[in-house]
C-alpha cells in the first residue's frame, strides 16, 4: 500500500498534546504506523557525558502516530489525501484543493 505522509512533508498535529502545531515530517516508521515530527511530541533524554558530547538533558522528538497528523495544503489547512493516477504515474493529491502533492 501506497504511503499517505512521506519524509519531507509538512504536517498538523491533530489530537494530543501538541495539537494544532505544525512541522515537517523527519522519518516515518511504516511497521509501527508512526512518524517523528520536528519540534512535535518532545521529551528529555539524559545523555551521559561522553568524550565528544556534553552530557546533560535533551530534548528529543519522540514518534507519533500517523492518525494523530494531517497533511497540509497549500492554504495552510489540514487535508486528507488521495491517490489518482495520472498518464501511467501515481500521485498523491489533497482532498480539499485537488492539488497534487
Amino acid at each position: 500500500m501506497a504511503a499517505k505522509l512521506k519524509k519531507g512533508d509538512k504536517v498538523v498535529v491533530l489530537a494530543g498534546k501538541d495539537k494544532g502545531k505544525q512541522g515537517e515530517i523527519t522519518a516515518v516508521f511504516p511497521k509501527e504506523n508512526k512518524a517523528i515530527v520536528d519540534g512535535v511530541n518532545i521529551a528529555i533524554r539524559h545523555q551521559r557525558q561522553t568524550q565528544t558530547s556534553q552530557g546533560g538533558r535533551m530534548p528529543k522528538a519522540m514518534p507519533i502516530d500517523l492518525s494523530n497528523l494531517a497533511l497540509m495544503d497549500k492554504n495552510g489547512k489540514a487535508t486528507r489525501v488521495g491517490f489518482r493516477t495520472e498518464g501511467d504515474q501515481k500521485v498523491r493529491f489533497a482532498k480539499t484543493t485537488g492539488d497534487v502533492i
